[in-house]
């Protein structure tokens, strides 16, 4: 069984942020216990926690699968020792479940995102800085160096009291998504001027060289251009054709019965674990954001989706 994101590292200190989770993490260690395994994936928010292991690991390639080493001294062991008594290992950036599925946390996808995220746009500054090989990224260690540094960044700056007039849940651009696609309520004349002013925007980031992006930030836009760039990394990194990929990052579950398999493939999202009201809106219940997704694998067949929480 794959979850979604349970631990998101980005609302303050480390130390607070571990504390916070450690109850959930040891539930779920609890439930399984000693006989169980679980396999800790990591991806954007906690991309800190693998800071030490990328210092101390030689040049050997990251390939679509390596074993993560910890010390118990850092955080990742603190995570482990939360986990208890249930087996823990660590892999990155993904992990074989079998010979034809493949997990990944999905956040290489933000190299090739058209939404304008925040992410996609420092991969965007990277790259004219730093440059990328010729064709695109065709390796992990491709993405890690577009990505990495804007991670930390926002690592860094979550340690230090996160993203001054962000709002509580830490994250302006989710702010920013709601008041360009909300309708109704205050702020109306704001909300004008934001969506005229934004495909300007958008235009100068293209012409400069950060593109190819959009001006679409509808739900449905977020959700096709997700897979479309989670699919280009799979096909860029030659994950097996055919394979099953379970992925989360975009926090939107998939595919559910409302939705069109055809724009999904063979690809399953298990959404998100943390809660997030900015997500969900007034009807919590019926949200492809709602937490308790989860994906359950056989021993053939693709990943079955389910939400545990009802």
């Amino acid at each position: 069984m794959l979850l979604g994101d349970v631990l998101e590292l980005r609302h303050g200190p480390l130390r607070d942020a571990l504390a916070v989770a450690r109850p959930v993490l040891g539930s779920l260690g609890a439930a399984l216990g000693p006989e169980r395994e679980v396999v800790v994936v990591a991806g954007n928010h906690d991309h800190g926690l693998l800071r030490g292991w990328f210092e101390r690991r030689d040049s050997a390639p990251l390939g679509l699968e390596s074993a993560v080493a910890w010390d118990a001294r850092e955080a990742l062991g603190a995570v482990a020792d939360a986990l208890a008594p249930a087996r823990v290992r660590m892999a990155y950036p993904g992990v074989w479940l079998r010979d034809d599925v493949y997990a990944t946390h999905g956040h290489y996808l933000d190299r090739h995102h058209t939404v304008p995220i925040i992410e996609r746009l420092g991969a965007g500054l990277t790259l004219r800085v730093t440059g990328e090989p010729s064709g695109g990224p065709r390796r992990a260690e491709d993405y890690e160096a577009a990505l990495a540094p804007m991670y930390a960044w926002i690592d860094a700056v979550a340690q230090y009291g996160g993203l001054r007039g962000s709002g509580g849940d830490g994250s302006f651009q989710v702010r920013a998504w709601r008041a360009l696609t909300r309708t109704g309520g205050s702020g109306g004349l704001r909300r004008r001027g934001m969506a005229v002013a934004f495909p300007l925007v958008v235009a100068g980031l293209n012409r400069a060289g950060f593109g190819p992006l959009q001006a679409d930030v509808s739900a449905v836009a977020l959700r096709r251009a997700g897979l479309r760039a989670l699919s280009e990394v799979l096909d860029r990194l030659e994950v097996l054709a055919g394979a099953h990929v379970i992925f989360g990052h975009t926090h939107r579950a998939g595919p559910l019965p409302s939705d069109d398999r055809g724009e999904w493939g063979r690809l399953t999202n298990t959404g998100s674990w943390v809660h997030d009201p900015a997500w969900v809106g007034d009807h919590p219940g019926d949200s492809p954001y709602r937490a308790g997704f989860a994906a359950v694998l056989g021993e053939s067949g693709p990943p079955e989706l389910v939400n545990l929480l009802g």
